[in-house]
Order: C-alpha cells, then structure tokens, then sequence
C-alpha cells in the first residue's frame, strides 16, 4: 500500500520547485518533478501544455532569462488523502514591469512524492497591454499579497 503524503512534504516540493523558477535553477525543478509531468496552461499560452520535468524546468528557464521572470508564492493549501495542492501566485515580468496572478492545482504521485501535474489558471487572460492582471476589485494590498516582486 502507498504511502500517504504530508502536508508538509507536498508544500516542501512546491516551495522547492518555485525556489528553482526563481533561482533559473532546472535541476532543482526537474527534482520536483516526475520526468512525465505535464503543465497545463489556459488557452492562449504559447506552447501549452508542456510536457516533460525538463521541458518544464527549460520554459521557466527562458522566462527568467528573457522577461525577467520571478515569482511569489502567495498561499497554498495541502490535502494529502487525495495528494493534491492548490496555490495561487503571482508572475512578475520585472522587464516590462507588468505581473499576473493566479492559481495552480497540483497534482502528486503518491509512490515519488513528485509532481505528477499542474493545471494554471489566470486571474486574467494575459495580456501584453495590461500592466496588472489581476482579479478586478480584490483587495490583494489589504489582504497581504505581494505587491512588489522579489529580489
């Protein structure tokens, strides 16, 4: 019988695995990762799904590198009985100063303890002319979400 996932070890791997988006780091993504895992994003994203621990961890490499990517992790919430996460984020462009936010369901492969899948989705459709997608009217300030990126 499987193992049962903690909490803590599935917010470990997330926080691990943005650690290594922020770092440009692959092999610490990759680590987080099945080697078949897939990404899947909102229509619209270029490229999507992406498929593969490797694929994954190169496209989050290209972002840092070409948009100046960086992320928050802005809340997560852990259910190991049915090894799944949901978090919600923000994406930082720091290069055209614009930010997305969102959130991502996760899910683990309960033998590894890796990530098997995410599915994104947008606060708002991205858009290049939109400095700020974010959900219209939420207060992110007062609730405490980042406003600024991180170093």
């Amino acid at each position: 019988m499987a193992k049962l996932l903690s909490s803590e070890h599935m917010h470990a791997t997330i926080r691990r695995y943005y650690d290594g988006c922020n770092e440009a780091d692959a092999a610490k993504m990759i680590g987080c990762f099945t080697p078949d895992a897939v990404h899947y994003f909102p229509p619209g994203t270029k490229s999507a799904p992406w498929r593969g621990a490797q694929t994954i961890a190169n496209k989050w490499v290209w972002c840092v590198d070409n948009l100046g990517s960086r992320w928050t992790l802005d809340r997560v919430l852990c259910q190991p009985d049915t090894d799944e996460a949901v978090v919600e984020w923000t994406h930082w462009r720091t290069k055209d100063g614009s930010y997305l936010r969102g959130d991502e369901w996760y899910v683990f492969d309960r033998e590894s303890g890796l990530i098997t899948e995410i599915r994104a989705y947008f606060a708002a459709a991205w858009d290049s002319d939109v400095k700020h997608g974010e959900i219209p009217g939420f207060d992110y300030a007062g609730r405490g979400y980042p406003l600024t990126p991180p170093d």
